[in-house]
């Protein structure tokens, strides 16, 4: 995600953030970039639709539930104690896929080669059934 917002919308201060030589001071200095919300926003000003619509599926359908796993929210304590049926891997599964995706469209980007890029988003449709589908909310 940072890496799109670095890409379309991260302003010059913000570049020189990530880019200054790593040390106490500067990590400070970085930990004060936008979050999440904020990267979102300027995306939504100045990114091609195309870059950012995967980002707010993902954002929408995923986001919520999977950082209450890796933080260890309500999802994770619920399943430990209950158990995790089949439905809720595969759907576990299909938001990694998710974020495995939003890597290679960032990734055909970079390369420059737009038809590249198409591939990505059409890999999407073609294994539709690795990846959550809209309104698929993971429990």
């Amino acid at each position: 995600m940072r890496g799109i917002w670095v890409l379309y919308a991260a302003s010059e201060t913000a570049l020189i953030k990530l880019t200054a030589e790593l040390n106490k001071e500067s990590q400070k200095v970085a930990n004060k970039l936008p979050m999440l919300s904020e990267m979102i926003s300027q995306l939504e000003q100045k990114a091609p639709k195309n870059a950012i619509d995967p980002i707010l599926e993902f954002k929408q359908y995923s986001w919520k539930p999977l950082s209450s796993y890796v933080h260890g929210g309500l999802h994770a304590i619920d399943r430990h104690s209950k158990g995790y049926p089949i439905q809720i891997l595969e759907q576990a599964l299909k938001a990694s896929n998710g974020v495995n995706g939003l890597t290679a469209v960032f990734a055909s980007v970079l390369t420059g080669q737009p038809q590249l890029t198409k591939d990505v988003y059409k890999s999407f449709d073609k294994f539709s059934d690795c990846f959550q589908a809209r309104g698929e909310i993971a429990l």
